[in-house]
């Protein structure tokens, strides 16, 4: 997936020479926990907006470069490599560097989880299964074999947890013969540590036919 186009260049870099009350300025204006700071064109790293109420108003900039914070992504890494990269460094603000170390924009946190939204595995309707397994003994394609063999569609899954050489991994399909389902994981050596049989939608649709019940049998 291309994208390029949640590239932005709506906020412009902040330099070592500027003072510190100008980071604090922008951010009382964004809401960005970080801004990109550059000297001479060369991305150095991002102020954090806590840092930034911290330091001397008055001060450059650059007599706080200790506390920058070095990250960054580049132009062609795929967007779940820079979702990543937005969780571990507890940020909403990803600058973007090309191949020559050219800073070239930003990304915002909001921008790419929308991607994330958009995909199979919250988009369409399903069921979620969350299961375990000793990390030696799970894997990917015979979690694939066990619902595919139930005439289910897999719609997505990603490890959730890992604790003890024990691995969750959550699991998102269509509602096809879900009971089948667990109790071939089961059989498997799989513990089922939950179960969502009925997304949001379906739910409704239950508490629907339940009143309608009720209703009828008045």
């Amino acid at each position: 997936m291309n994208i390029a186009h949640y590239i932005l260049n709506d906020v412009t870099p902040l330099t070592v020479k500027d003072q510190v009350k100008e980071a604090q300025l922008v951010f009382n204006q964004l809401t960005f926990s970080h801004i990109p700071i550059m000297q001479d064109g060369v991305y150095l790293g991002c102020l954090s907006e806590t840092d930034s109420h911290c330091f001397e108003a008055d001060k450059a900039i650059d007599e706080y470069r200790y506390a920058l914070e070095q990250f960054f992504v580049r132009t062609h890494t795929n967007w779940i490599d820079v979702l990543e990269a937005f969780a571990q460094n507890s940020t909403n603000v990803m600058p973007i560097l090309n191949e020559k170390n050219v800073y070239v924009g930003y990304y915002e946190l909001n921008d790419i989880i929308n991607i994330f939204n958009d995909t199979p595995f919250l988009h369409e309707l399903g069921s979620v299964l969350v299961v375990e397994k000793g990390i030696k003994d799970y894997s990917f394609s015979e979690i694939s074999q066990i619902i595919e063999s139930n005439n289910a569609r897999l719609l997505g899954a990603f490890i959730s947890k890992t604790e003890n050489d024990v691995v969750q991994v959550t699991i998102k399909l269509n509602n096809a013969g879900l009971n089948e389902i667990v109790q071939s994981f089961r059989r498997y050596s799989y513990n089922i540590v939950s179960e969502f049989a009925e997304d949001a939608y379906m739910q409704n649709l239950k508490e629907r036919s339940d009143y309608l019940d009720k209703y009828l049998n008045i």
